[in-house]
This record gives structure tokens, sequence and C-alpha cells, in this order.
């Protein structure tokens, strides 16, 4: 895994091809991150179907629950049927802003 400090937010991105292998390891690895909000770089998955997103559900969930944000940066799929609880973006810069916007709201009290 490649990974990538940012201001507020680290970039992970998967050095080898299988997505359900990069979620284990994220899971397994959790701790050394969890206090970062994270971008989930797989782009460069054009291929990616739904069933591969939905691995990140878990670790969304988890990761979202300890008030920090996780994006995953994709944009060959459909939103149609993906779960409001993982945030989708098409692009890195979209993904910062996404963060950007949830640390203003949570520093509001949303």
């Amino acid at each position: 895994m490649k990974i990538t400090h940012k201001d507020n937010y680290s970039i992970l991105k998967p050095e080898k091809e299988d997505i359900a292998e990069f979620v284990k390891y994220l899971t397994k690895n959790h701790s050394d991150f969890k206090k970062d909000n994270v971008v989930i770089d797989i782009i460069e998955y054009d291929a990616l179907s739904q069933q591969e997103l939905l691995l990140f559900l878990e670790m969304s969930n988890m990761h979202r629950s300890q008030k920090r944000s996780f994006v995953i940066v994709n944009d060959s799929l459909n939103l149609e049927g993906i779960p409001e609880e993982l945030i989708l973006a098409p692009t890195l810069l979209e993904a910062g802003d996404i963060i950007g916007m949830e640390e203003l709201e949570r520093e509001l009290g949303f």
C-alpha cells in the first residue's frame, strides 16, 4: 500500500490489483490510520464491480463511527444502488473537498 499524507487526510492506494486483499489489509492494519481522514485511491480500477466496492462498507462504517472521513475515489461506477454510507468521489481533488466539508460539519456539531 502506498500512503500519501496531505494536510488533513491521508491517501491510501493499493499496490496490487486484488481489491479484496487490499480491504483485508486495511482491516488488519486499521490502527495505523484510524486517527486520519482517509481517501482510498482506486481511480485506476476502471473495471471495479459494485460487489468489490461493497467490500469497503464495513471499513467505511467503522472509520466514520470514529468521526473520521472515509472517501473512495473511483469514476467508473454507477452510483445507483450504492449505500449512502459509502462516500465516492470521481477525483482526488473532489475527495479532498468532501473531507474539508465534513470537517467543517463536525466542527459545527452536525
